[in-house]
């Protein structure tokens, strides 16, 4: 049959376009459906953090899936170079949170001793004004210390993204940009995916369009409300190097820009920058790097994350109709690994790993709308 698959994945952002390549680097035969730079890609607006250090807090199977994509990253870096010759620019030096307070040194201090007890060492340790001062000559005097965590690392999203849209045809799949989703209508061990005059069948179904999964999902007795969640950065001139260790809201990248974030703004589909925010961003970055003030700023965007309500990821598998996963994250960089190497083969072994039960969608179902963390 014509357009017939082994697995269809609607939504060619990182998410996607990670299930797809785990699943095709296995000999399935995989079609991607992206509905193009028109959608609200939130690998536009990614930070490009492998971020482990402070991620699950209360959540112990997440910070697991978190730090198993950490540690999986190497691979994934090393099999997309060689499969399409583009380098994710991946570096795992260890990550610093820095604290401009006593009370949040305190605060990180706590919340990485419960981390550590609810989910295992990693070697997370908190470092004193000092310390951080030998990692990172010229820091702010506000700087009173900070946390590091040596399994954190940085990327670049668009060289991923680039990565893996390239991967797809090479490992005998399709990428089909311009489909968007019309209807998707599902039968016993296949599903029928409506675009426009177009239909393509798979036997395997992965629902992975960012904001666009809260309408498609029902269409296959999924449950995912996400809703989007604004986040702005400033991008600086190239400077020399200075910054060897990511940040969690500043990295400078191979080229020798700088990133800087990290907004959190809860304003719909809006993605026109704010220049109070950009203001706060900029200052906060300035007490922790005084040379930044001297620093020209060459770019500035704002984008959307793809926020569940509690801020999870949500994996599942429908009863419904058996075939059909959901996935969505905002964390499209970190878990980019784990989506790759263990979620794509699982999707096509027809059964997901008892560790990701937790984020079933089926949590929300009547549930009131909750704010992310």
């Amino acid at each position: 049959m014509a357009n017939a698959y082994d697995l269809i994945v609607i939504g060619g952002g990182l998410v996607g376009g990670a299930i797809a390549f785990g699943a095709a680097s296995r000999g399935a035969s995989v079609a991607v459906l992206d509905e193009g730079d028109v959608a609200y890609r939130a690998a536009r607006g990614n930070f490009g953090l492998v971020w482990v250090q402070s991620k699950g807090a209360g959540v112990p199977a997440y910070a697991h899936w978190t730090r198993r994509s950490a540690e999986l990253w190497p691979e994934l870096a090393r099999s997309l170079a060689e499969t399409t010759g583009v380098d994710a620019a991946l570096a795992q030096p260890g990550g610093l949170a820095f604290c401009l307070s006593e009370r949040e040194w305190e605060d990180r201090a706590a919340m990485l001793r419960r981390m550590h007890n609810e989910s295992g060492d990693i070697g997370t340790r908190m470092l004193d004004r000092a310390e951080a001062r030998a990692m990172v000559p010229g820091l702010g005097d506000r700087v009173v210390g900070a946390s590091f965590c040596p399994i954190d690392g940085h990327a670049s999203p668009l060289h991923l993204l680039r990565a893996l849209h390239a991967a797809l045809p090479a490992l005998g799949g399709v990428w089909l940009p311009g489909r968007k989703v019309d209807a998707i209508h599902p039968a016993p061990h296949s599903f029928t995916v409506q675009c426009g005059t177009e239909q393509f069948s798979g036997a395997k179904l992965a629902i992975a369009a960012g904001l666009g999964s809260r309408e498609l999902a029902p269409m296959v007795g999924l449950h995912m409300p996400v809703t989007p969640l604004q986040g702005q950065i400033i991008v600086t001139e190239r400077l020399r190097p200075f910054l060897h260790y990511p940040t969690h809201v500043a990295r400078q990248t191979a080229e020798g820009s700088v990133l800087l974030g990290d907004s959190q703004e809860d304003v719909g589909f809006d993605t026109s920058t704010k220049v109070a925010v950009l203001r706060e961003i900029a200052a906060r970055n300035v007490a922790v790097f005084p040379a930044l003030k001297e620093a020209s700023i060459v770019r500035m965007w704002a984008a959307l994350r793809v926020m569940s309500p509690d801020g999870f990821p949500i994996y599942q598998q429908s009863e419904q109709f058996p075939g059909a996963f959901a996935a969505t994250c905002h964390s499209g960089v970190t878990l980019a690994a784990a989506h790759a190497l263990a979620l794509g083969p699982a999707i096509m072994a027809g059964d997901l790993p008892g560790t990701l039960a937790t984020f079933s969608g089926d949590r929300f179902r009547n549930a009131p709308p909750a704010a992310g963390p």
